[in-house]
């Protein structure tokens, strides 16, 4: 019993060291992944659809950040929240752009808002996704850095979009700036290492995100004395 004491206060330094521990293990973050859940407008009227293009989300509701990597990774998957055109809608886009299809992109931001291709993945058929969140683990994942930017490349349609929204939410596409209301264009950066202006802003949300694997931080060392002193 005398012995009971020491055991109780070696028990708590320990339990205190362990707290104090710094977890190296990686972590798991959606980018993309908001507070503010958003639908696609498919099958409401307008359906509105992403078409031609690559776009980023560039600012949701105050925040500039949604989609920019945290920190140094890899992506192993990402997610897209289709709408549910009905056959009259389906039709319409078909017969315009071709069947629905969506690929991650990866961009490094350059000055003047033009951006390079750096990576991407494969391009994925969305139809039988359609009124799904849906999501597409990768068969090699993508190495990304810290403030590269997540982006969705649509190179024929994809209703992955929300209604005008006025809760300060904008995306922009790779377009010139006096055609961006021509959404038949082809602008959709499909090549490694493309670099175009992304100048056209609107204000809605498009619905994907990113799943990052984060690199595990090592423990600090210290440096080594070559003064000889002890």
């Amino acid at each position: 019993m005398l012995h009971r004491p020491r055991l109780i206060v070696a028990a708590g330094v320990l339990l205190a060291a362990l707290a104090c521990a710094a977890p190296a293990s990686a972590r798991i973050i959606e980018v993309g992944a908001v507070a503010t859940e958003v639908t696609p407008t498919c099958p409401s009227s307008p359906c509105l659809a992403v078409s031609r293009t690559t776009g980023y989300q560039a600012k949701v509701v105050d925040s500039r950040a949604a989609y920019l990597v945290p920190r140094r990774g890899r992506i192993v998957a990402w997610t897209i929240s289709l709408g549910n055109p009905d056959e009259r809608q389906i039709e319409f886009f078909e017969d315009n752009y071709g069947e629905a299809s969506a690929q991650l992109t990866i961009l490094r931001r350059g000055k003047r808002l033009f951006h390079r291709v750096i990576a991407q993945t494969p391009i994925q058929e969305l139809q039988p996704y359609f009124g799904q969140s849906v999501q597409f683990p990768l068969d090699r994942s993508i190495r990304v850095k810290k403030g590269q930017v997540v982006a969705l490349t649509v190179p024929t349609w994809a209703p992955a979009l929300t209604q005008l929204l006025d809760e300060g939410s904008s995306w922009r596409a790779s377009r010139a700036k006096d055609t961006c209301d021509d959404t038949d264009r082809q602008t959709a950066q499909t090549r490694m290492r493309m670099r175009t202006q992304y100048r056209c802003l609107y204000r809605a949300r498009l619905t994907y995100s990113a799943t990052l694997i984060t690199d595990p931080r090592p423990n600090k060392t210290e440096k080594a004395d070559t003064t000889g002193r002890k």
